[in-house]
């Protein structure tokens, strides 16, 4: 990394940092919901929160949803391959970090365990913002949110106020070495009584060009195609219903480090897909106990297909799974006194998961039919309750709440027999903050959290990265204990947060390997509750405003994960990492400049140690530095970005391919 990155990076742990967002004057201004399942100040949350505005994902474009998280303080993206893209928080990503959609679960039984590419199944020009709430999350959304949790909220149609209006928005974007084209229209209607927004994206992503010594990484390339659509009515004053259906499908996504690194002449996700469709009932009364009620009912499908041949050999294997999740969730409101409020509710989400494999011999065509990575007709229940709870006593701000889950799983396999478990937990939560003055808030949180076990940790047969994993039973929830400090501050010209946490989780259910066993020449490994660990870090951040229209700001942050079972580190613990940027704003047109840099991470588990995606001796430190500017024009919005302006060679750790290189997007948008 050479010694400017250890010089910002000591500047940096001294106390500056800040929000990667487009202003850091309103740092900490704009709202936030998924913390605390209601609209509140992200200044006066008592938990570590970023925010990730509609202006600044169409100010930078990002490539993807995970994308677009780069550079966020506390998340950490890992890129298995050009597909996908996984968000670490606070060491925890796949099944341990939660994802939401419009607070749908995007989470279901066959999220894996570790780095996934579920993420990447949004689009992301179908997104209005992403919020992301640190080291809690089980009490508000339930299992799984052990890092913490993701929330997108796609573009929303708003009522017309008065006259009834159309709009419409076309938008073209390309980049060098054509790795990528996409095209984008979309359309809306707002009237007194209804809303209508509309969208349709195509994308054709090129073999990823990395950086001075890596060239073209070929197979990387894959084409993607996405529908949104919203529709919001206005029954009465008080009552209005949304329907939704959001659609992506990609084509061909190849798993490069397979290819390149495992004997591979094809692997690749074929389709990777997700369906969402949901209706949402809102009613607002002057009641106290139900002064807002939110119905919501959903049906969310997802397809992962699997492509896979040896070099050499004339056995193509195709595998699909598929899971329908329908989920059905009440909210209520309660504003008890003018410093007592509440949000009460139920969730149930039901999974039914299909799987399948067949061998195909490519020389007669012939194939043979076999269970797939999950069992057949697998069946998932996600059944709570919880009660949120915020009063606000002046100076102090008191959140707390508690939620009981409970699961029905059940499974029938070969090897396993027919399997039923249900695990149960309860999990709470307490947060206080001190308002010193209207600038100045402390806050200290505790939150329990837990993930029940799903139909990957019990029912996979295959092979899975580098393993080769055989069914589990008798797993239980793992479970974790959170405590944070924090402060956050806007005084004038400034802003800012710092936070410290710990984390203890216990009942890790972790692959072990069962010693002496091979099968299709990979080492066999079990699922099993045997490993208690800890992490424990710093975030911090900073924004300085000087003069109009110029913005200043930076973060850092830092994980230490320890694996007290083994006596080793944690695995996957992302390195110190950070983001500086400078903005400048006048008018219709910005420019920006962000330097983003991660330290080597060498401290490694042994698991980290076996995987052919981490170089030998740990992943080298790096930095980059990126230009971005933007105009608009009557109806023009044109906007470009300069990546890796170095050339850096580089991947994020625990990676399977590298970086982009020194490359160029323009895009041209035109609304009417």
């Amino acid at each position: 990394m050479g010694k400017q990155p250890i010089f910002i990076t000591g500047l940096l742990l001294s106390g500056l940092v800040a929000l990667c967002q487009e202003d850091s004057s309103a740092l900490l201004e704009k709202v936030i919901i998924t913390s605390q399942r209601s609209v509140k100040k992200e200044l006066l949350v008592p938990y570590s929160t970023q925010v990730l505005s509609r202006q600044s994902l169409t100010n930078y474009q990002p490539r993807t949803a995970p994308e677009a998280l780069t550079g966020v303080n506390g998340v950490f993206i890992q890129k298995t391959n050009h597909g996908g893209g996984s968000p670490f928080i606070r060491g925890f990503t796949g099944n341990q970090v939660l994802i939401l959609v419009d607070g749908i679960r995007l989470n279901n039984s066959t999220f894996r365990y570790g780095p996934n590419q579920y993420l990447n199944t949004i689009d992301a020009y179908s997104m209005q913002k992403m919020e992301v709430v640190k080291g809690t999350g089980a009490v508000q959304y339930g299992s799984d949110a052990l890092g913490g949790v993701i929330q997108v909220f796609t573009k929303d149609p708003e009522l017309a106020a008065r006259k009834p209006y159309w709009s419409a928005t076309a938008l073209g974007k390309m980049m060098t070495d054509n790795m990528e084209k996409t095209a984008r229209a979309e359309a809306g209607y707002q009237g007194e009584k209804a809303a209508v927004q509309v969208g349709a994206t195509y994308r054709d992503f090129g073999d990823l060009v990395g950086g001075d010594t890596t060239g073209k990484q070929a197979p990387s390339g894959y084409k993607e195609y996405a529908f949104d659509a919203k529709v919001k009515f206005r029954l009465q004053p008080d009552l209005t219903v949304t329907l939704a259906s959001q659609f992506l499908q990609q084509q061909h996504v190849p798993v490069y480090h397979k290819v390149e690194l495992e004997n591979f002449a094809v692997n690749e996700f074929e389709p990777q897909q997700r369906l969402l469709n949901y209706a949402r009932l809102h009613y607002t009364s002057r009641s106290k106990w139900l002064h807002a009620v939110e119905l919501t009912t959903s049906w969310q499908q997802s397809m992962e297909g699997r492509n896979s041949r040896k070099n050499g050999s004339n056995s193509l294997r195709k595998e699909k799974d598929k899971t329908n999740t329908i989920g059905i969730t009440a909210d209520i409101s309660s504003l008890f006194t003018k410093i007592w409020t509440a949000n009460t509710g139920v969730e149930v989400y039901l999974d039914k998961v299909n799987s399948t494999r067949q061998d195909i011999n490519l020389q007669n065509q012939a194939a043979v039919w076999s269970r797939g990575l999950y069992p057949d007709d697998a069946r998932y229940g996600n059944y709570s309750v919880y009660s949120l709870h915020h009063i606000n006593l002046n100076k102090w701000l008191l959140e707390t709440g508690v939620r009981f889950n409970t699961f029905t799983i059940n499974i029938s396999d070969t090897s396993l027999g027919k399997v039923k478990i249900t695990p149960s937990s309860f999990v709470y939560n307490a947060a206080l903050m001190y308002h010193l003055s209207q600038r100045h808030h402390f806050y200290v949180t505790f939150n329990t959290g837990y993930r029940a076990p799903n139909i990957d940790d019990m029912g996979t047969l295959g092979i899975v990265d580098f393993r080769y994993e055989v069914p589990a039973s008798n797993l239980e929830p793992e479970r974790s204990r959170n405590i944070e400090l924090g402060y956050k501050m806007q005084a004038g010209k400034w802003s800012g947060s710092l936070s410290a946490y710990y984390m203890h989780i216990s009942n890790l259910i972790t692959r072990v390997r069962t010693e002496g066993q091979v099968m299709n020449g990979y080492p066999v490994y079990r699922k099993e509750n045997v490993e208690e660990a800890y992490v424990k870090g710093l975030e911090a951040e900073l924004g300085f405003a000087p003069f109009t229209g110029w913005q200043f700001t930076a973060n850092i942050a830092g994980a230490y994960g320890q694996n007290l079972t083994k006596h080793e580190p944690l695995r996957r613990i992302p390195p110190v990492n950070g983001k500086l940027m400078t903005r400048y704003n006048k008018n219709r047109w910005f420019a920006t400049a962000e330097w983003l840099y991660a330290a080597k991470q060498d401290r490694l588990a042994q698991g980290d140690k076996d995987d052919n995606r981490i170089p030998k001796g740990g992943t080298p430190g790096w930095d980059i530095l990126n230009l971005y500017a933007g105009y608009q024009l009557a109806h023009l919005n044109f906007n470009i970005g300069l990546q890796n302006l170095f050339n850096e060679d580089y991947r994020t750790h625990g990676s399977g391919i590298n970086g982009v290189g020194r490359s160029a997007w323009f895009s041209v948008a035109v609304s009417l």
